[in-house]
């Protein structure tokens, strides 16, 4: 892993913190969203797990649409071409690049375009390791 030097500052546009919370929300839904397997316990117990599951994924994909909503231009182009350089269509190298096309991006609402990246969570964190920085050590996006 590279070091980057703390005062060159090469993700000026969002905060590590934003980030973090939502690579923790978005595994959190994510994790919702896959279902409940079936095992050998109580049927009924089960459809009662699945709609406290169901409700819990919907709260939780309201929760993160409404932080993502909440972004200024700036940290959302800066989400956008974070998930790009971790999914690897652009290189940490190509950053002010990356936003400026994230910028201009012409398919709808970035909350809309971000959730529909199944492995949202890993290109964020691949993409916040290609600049030397992880959430390691932030905390829980509960916490503080």
């Amino acid at each position: 892993m590279r070091k980057i030097d703390e005062s060159e500052r090469p993700m000026p546009e969002i905060e590590l913190a934003k980030v973090c919370f939502i690579i923790e929300k978005s595994r959190e839904y994510l994790g919702e969203d896959a279902g409940v397997e079936p095992d050998d316990s109580n049927p009924a117990d089960d459809e009662e797990h699945i709609m406290l599951t169901d409700a819990a994924g919907r709260a939780i994909r309201r929760e993160l649409i409404e932080f993502i909503k909440d972004l200024d231009v700036d940290e959302a182009a800066a989400l956008v071409a974070l998930a790009w350089i971790g999914r690897g269509d652009l290189e940490p190298e190509e950053w002010k690049i990356a936003v400026a096309q994230a910028k201009e991006r012409p398919e709808g609402p970035t909350w809309k375009y971000l959730l529909e990246m199944e492995l949202l969570p890993n290109y964020l964190e691949d993409a916040l390791s290609a600049f030397g920085r992880s959430c390691e050590g932030l905390g829980s996006a509960d916490e503080g």
